[in-house]
């Protein structure tokens, strides 16, 4: 398959990517070396990846599809066919990654243990995404995002006193796909010096567990977890969000005492605040958060949310608008890049989180594949020249 001149520019310009994948986690990955310039071939059920029914709010396809999947050619296979599995083994002996999210063991079961196949190809470099790892008592658990969120403590420290929540958008899978990219991108510099692939496994529970390190501390050393505070910092003060004059909301963060200073002498108008023994460090305000953000609120309630941010500004103090999702989707810091649909239709996605200092401002996301499209081609180029690792 031949690359255009500005896919040639890119970072993983020549890669082949092959990824048994399904959900986020995976394909998520999967996406990231597409958008990078990688050739990322996505292998599916006959019936699809299941992530393309999650809903249908983007022109009828379904928003988590087209968010992870964008870019990628799709290749229908039944790996558990004897057939379809000495073609994957053909493919797989062509790509540089192969990256899969399966039940722990499904793979290895149908001929393609990570271990095994770089035996075999040894430039292949392996990633096994799973929910709790591939050893121990939860090992052939279910782990979805919001399972794992609640397993690792995730949803104990987050929401407001006494009602835990669970984070809005599905972080453990994306964060284990982010360090999944990451520990490709530390096999792939390992092989360039060595020659030889290797192997990445990663967890969404291990992810979530490394996410948890400082409530960890504080239970195991401190002897108590932060207990979930809502908008506030279990161990910073004033940090939260207040309502305006005009009932909206700013969110304000202090991370030290200049800080404090001239919140007190230049936003609240009230300079004794500084020394007042409830509020006078770091501690004190935690411990007297109560009377703090009823002062705090008053100012803010008698004052609109223009004259608010003026005077913040003014004063170099941290804060942001707790704006709703409808709010954020004309924020003037939102970058978005087109994408084209199943359907031919187009639709604009957030624009990439990594950006690069050669792209171009009018470029669009490659294209969301349906299911199987590229099957007949792909089995036609490499049925020709397996090739060897």
């Amino acid at each position: 398959m031949s690359l255009d001149g500005q896919t040639m520019t890119r970072p993983y310009a020549g890669l082949l990517v092959v990824s048994i994948e399904q959900a986020v986690a995976a394909p998520l990955c999967s996406c990231h070396f597409a958008q990078g310039g990688a050739r990322v071939i996505k292998i599916e059920r006959e019936e699809g990846d299941f992530a393309r029914k999650y809903d249908n709010v983007v022109k009828g396809e379904s928003s988590y599809f087209v968010w992870a999947n964008h870019g990628k050619e799709s290749l229908c296979l039944d790996i558990k066919d004897a057939n379809d599995a000495a073609f994957l083994q053909e493919l797989v002996a062509r790509a540089d990654v192969f990256i899969q999210n399966l039940a722990p063991g499904a793979a290895a079961r149908a001929g393609f243990d990570s271990t095994e196949l770089r035996s075999r190809f040894s430039r292949l470099i392996t990633c096994d995404i799973s929910g709790y790892g591939e050893s121990g008592d939860y090992r052939d658990m279910k782990a979805y995002d919001f399972l794992v969120q609640c397993e690792s403590g995730l949803v104990a420290v987050n929401g407001a006193p006494g009602a835990p929540g669970r984070i809005g958008v599905s972080v453990c899978d994306i964060g284990a796909s982010m360090n999944a990219i990451v520990g490709i991108q530390q096999a792939l510099i390992l092989r360039s010096r060595t020659g030889a692939g290797s192997g990445v496994k990663v967890s969404l529970f291990d992810t979530a567990a490394d996410w948890m390190t400082v409530p960890l501390m504080h239970t195991v050393y401190g002897g108590k977890a932060p207990e979930p505070v809502g908008l506030h910092h279990p161990s910073i003060a004033p940090y939260g969000g207040y309502s305006t004059r005009e009932g909206q909301m700013l969110a304000i963060s202090i991370q030290n005492e200049r800080e404090w200073t001239r919140l007190c002498a230049q936003v609240l108008e009230d300079a004794t605040l500084v020394c007042d023994p409830r509020f006078c460090n770091a501690v004190q305000r935690v411990k007297n958060r109560a009377e703090l953000d009823i002062l705090i609120a008053a100012y803010f309630d008698a004052h609109t949310r223009v004259e608010l941010e003026e005077k913040l500004r003014a004063a170099a103090i941290a804060y942001g608008g707790v704006n709703s999702v409808e709010a954020f989707s004309v924020h003037p810091q939102l970058r978005r890049r087109k994408v084209t649909l199943e359907s031919g239709e187009t639709a604009w996605l957030a624009g990439t989180p990594v950006q690069y200092s050669d792209d171009d401002p009018n470029a669009q996301f490659g294209r969301v594949p349906q299911i199987g499209e590229h099957s007949e081609a792909i089995r036609r180029e490499f049925s020709k020249d397996p090739g060897h690792g």
